[in-house]
């Protein structure tokens, strides 16, 4: 095989050198057993493999042609100089040898002993070629002396350089992995396994400086929602760009690094009024407020907010500082998210409790403890039912009936909520088409969560609920919340159009909260705006809600959009909802939330109690 200077794996590779002054002036002996060597590489590289095959320690393909190509190689160099032409010419010819050696130590795909076995199987079947030739030739036994003499001394030189090449790739790899040890392979930073380590130091310091040192539990808000939005490969670049931008902002003296997944910690010593721990969880927050511009053309702009845990004061423990840290940002979520909370003593029993109600909620499917209850919707102007909205409720063995605010936030932050909501749209489905062939000409009504929107998944589930239960789809009305409409604006208005050709109706909930603009509002296909609680408590004293109930209803009817009222609770507030001519309303005056039972004895008797709630509607001037 070719040659090369034993200083280092990436020098110049020199041509086989000589033995003797006689090998530097070759005679015309030599000169013809290089040329025949040349002629014969087929024969060499022949060789080589039968004596591979005899060891029956055969490589991977791609493998063997890599040391077929060290054999032609290597055979071409030494033939090269052999038959006269020159020591440049050889160390060209062979250059080729050692890029394929090089490569493969640095890929680990054959093992340091079977690659010297190949050099040594080369050797000796290049060996056989020379003394064949030589017999046939007729070449004077000092020739071939002085080329066996080159062939040893080539295979000499590749052998320190094969190990010099292992060597230095075991050390690379050596660092390597000491490196993926210690470091988050995604964004370069130190790991939880550095960073402990590192807090320990600064413990340690702590303990005898007495200097204070925080932990910053730093964990991205929504980002589930994002990688399955926008995939996983956004998800990464996304992660970088954050680790980048946080890192800019954290002082160099203070430890940085991803614990995993969506979260980041920062640890600082040395803090002062100016650098304490709150101050430094809003630059953070600060720094996440620009949009990312994600994608090889950046067009793909990301908003990102995260809930930051801090945990400072005495702690026995790396993992006991963190752990606080990390109660502390589950309040922060708890909170509402974009923010920080420090932690504070009982935190730790109110993360255990809700850690509890999630394990709870996560057998509440599978145990069939969910179940639906269903409020009436009236038509206001016949004031004749016109439909029911599903709602959900858990019946949880030990804690009883669970209401919604207690169990619904943490099915959307779990992501469990497309499960439980998907059960939910074929259990509405399932029953709204018992009431129609029961002769209760209704519609139903069914939430979808911003988690679902977020798929194209919710569109098969839909489809999949209608198909099932023979529904016909303009009796099921989807009702997203005006803030879920504006999370992704180009995605979701895709996704309701989709919807919508299925002939479902859709309704935006709790309108008039979300800070949809007109020009939003009309890109979506909406056939009804459930106008907010919020308008219509308390309207008769409040002649601003008055206004705005008024505004609301004119701007349904400029669309051609049903509007409807939520939370009617008094008479006068269905009278003036009527002078305004609101299309439909629900609300206690009317019914709670019933079961299945109790739904279908108030579809029953609702003209027998029409009259006590039915008011005349006050002429508009």
């Amino acid at each position: 095989m070719s040659t090369q200077s034993s200083n280092s794996a990436k020098a110049e590779t020199p041509a086989p050198a000589p033995a003797s002054a006689s090998v530097d002036q070759p005679g015309e002996g030599l000169r013809l057993l290089g040329e025949a060597l040349s002629a014969r590489t087929g024969d060499v590289i022949a060789g080589t493999v039968a004596r591979t095959e005899a060891s029956k320690h055969g490589l991977d393909e791609a493998v063997e042609e890599s040391f077929r190509r060290v054999g032609m190689a290597s055979t071409a160099a030494v033939a090269s100089w052999m038959s006269g032409q020159g020591l440049e010419a050889a160390r060209e010819v062979g250059m080729e040898t050692w890029h394929i050696f090089g490569q493969l130590a640095a890929d680990r795909v054959a093992p340091l002993q079977e690659v010297l076995k190949r050099c040594l199987r080369w050797r000796d079947a290049a060996a056989d070629v020379l003394h064949q030739s030589a017999s046939e030739l007729g070449v004077p036994a000092e020739a071939l002396s002085v080329a066996l003499v080159a062939l040893q001394r080539t295979l000499d030189i590749t052998l320190i350089q094969v190990g010099e090449f292992f060597e230095t790739e075991r050390h690379n790899a050596d660092e390597q992995l000491a490196f993926l040890a210690t470091h988050d392979p995604l964004t370069g930073l130190p790991n939880r396994t550095l960073i402990l380590d590192r807090v320990e130091q600064m413990l340690a310091r702590s303990r005898r400086g007495q200097t204070p040192v925080a932990a910053l539990f730093v964990d991205l808000d929504n980002f589930k929602s994002i990688n399955d939005t926008l995939g996983h490969a956004a998800g990464d670049e996304l992660l970088r760009a954050v680790a980048a931008r946080l890192d800019g902002v954290v002082r160099a003296t203070d430890a940085f690094g991803r614990l995993g997944g969506d979260e980041f910690v920062v640890v600082t010593e040395e803090l002062s009024l100016e650098a304490g721990p709150e101050l430094i969880a809003e630059r953070l927050l600060e720094a996440l407020k620009p949009p990312f511009k994600l994608g090889a053309d950046e067009q793909t702009r990301v908003s990102v907010t995260a809930s930051i845990g801090i945990s400072s004061g005495e702690h026995t423990s790396a993992e006991e500082l963190l752990r606080d840290a990390d109660i502390a940002m589950y309040r922060a979520k708890w909170d509402g998210k974009n923010r920080h909370v420090v932690f504070e003593t009982g935190m730790q029993g109110m993360v255990q409790n809700r850690m509890e109600l999630e394990m709870d909620l996560r057998e509440a499917l599978e145990k069939d403890e969910f179940f639906l209850v269903y409020q009436p919707t009236l038509d206001l102007h016949d004031m004749t039912p016109n439909g029911v909205e599903a709602l959900i409720r858990w019946r949880h063995p030990v804690r009883g009936v669970v209401q919604p605010d207690d169990f619904i936030p943490l099915l959307e932050e779990t992501g469990m909520i497309v499960e439980v909501g998907r059960w939910v749209l074929r259990e509405a489905c399932s029953q709204g088409a018992a009431w129609r062939e029961a002769a209760y000409p209704i519609g139903i009504a069914v939430n979808v969560s911003g988690r679902q929107l977020d798929s194209d998944q919710v569109i098969a589930d839909i489809e999949a609920a209608l198909s099932d239960s023979d529904l016909e789809p303009a009796a099921l009305t989807i009702e997203i919340t005006e803030t879920t409409l504006m999370r992704n604006i180009e995605e979701t208005a895709r996704r309701l159009t989709e919807i919508k050709a299925l002939g479902v109706r859709i309704a935006i909930d709790d309108f008039g909260t979300g800070y949809s603009s007109l020009a939003h509002l009309q890109r979506f296909p909406v056939d009804a705006l459930k106008i907010d609680r919020s308008f219509i408590l308390g309207l008769k004293h409040n002649q601003e809600g008055e206004t705005l109930i008024h505004t609301l209803v004119q701007l349904g009817k400029a669309l051609s959009i049903e509007t409807f009222a939520e939370g009617i609770e008094q008479d006068d507030e269905l009278s003036l909802l009527r002078g305004e001519d609101c299309d439909s309303g629900q609300g206690f005056l009317f019914a709670r939330p019933l079961d299945v039972a109790a739904t279908e004895a108030f579809l029953q008797s609702w003209k027998d109690n029409i009259a006590p709630v039915l008011v005349q509607a006050p002429t508009r001037l």
